[in-house]
């Protein structure tokens, strides 16, 4: 599940060798690592933005990020950790600006969100995954933030507390949260919702 699966790069450098090369301007290595990594950046993203065009933009930010501040990168975590970080932020800066927009433009102010469909939920989940997404955009950015990389992508807790820089015990906290406000949420919203 992890974003950089570096075994599946062709010229398998060590992370910080790549990462050294694309500071550097090398193309193949700037290549191998979008390809490793572009699908789940680009899930990440849809599961902030709930839109593929939207999703579409901010992976392209993020690769932008990626080309201008591969220098930067310090080896003090995983690259896999660094991307998703890059991707939370760029997804997380998307979002605050489309809203400044959407707010200002009479004409956005009240759009519906496109029909969406993440493509990690299965069929028979579709209308409960569509339910709890819509709740998910109501969260605060941090609890947001938690929810998506431990329950929709699936990281360990520590990698989570990792890209978020914050401790482990801050991300469990940010989690009880977060599920405390989808279930009041998904109870006011959808209050025929069928009980498990």
């Amino acid at each position: 599940m992890d974003i950089c699966n570096i075994s599946s790069i062709e010229n398998h450098l060590k992370e910080t060798d790549l990462i050294q090369a694309i500071s550097q301007g090398d193309q193949d290595a700037f290549k191998s690592l979008y390809n490793a990594t572009s699908t789940n950046v680009f899930n990440t993203a849809l599961s902030y933005s709930q839109d593929t065009n939207d999703a579409e933009e901010i992976t392209q930010l993020v690769y932008i990020k990626i080309h201008k501040y591969a220098h930067s990168f310090q080896g003090n975590s995983t690259v896999n950790t660094w991307v998703y970080r890059i991707t939370v932020n760029a997804s997380l800066d998307f979002l605050k600006k489309k809203n400044r927009f959407s707010f200002m433009s009479t004409s956005l102010t009240n759009q519906e969100s496109p029909d969406f469909e993440h493509p990690g939920i299965i069929l028979e989940k579709k209308e409960e995954g569509k339910a709890l997404f819509s709740v998910i955009k109501g969260l605060p950015e941090s609890q947001k933030t938690a929810f998506i990389l431990s329950y929709i992508k699936d990281l360990p807790r520590q990698e989570v507390a990792d890209i978020m820089e914050v401790s482990l015990k801050a991300v469990e906290s940010l989690l009880q949260r977060a599920k405390s406000n989808l279930r009041k949420e998904l109870k006011n919203t959808y209050p025929h919702r069928r009980k498990k």
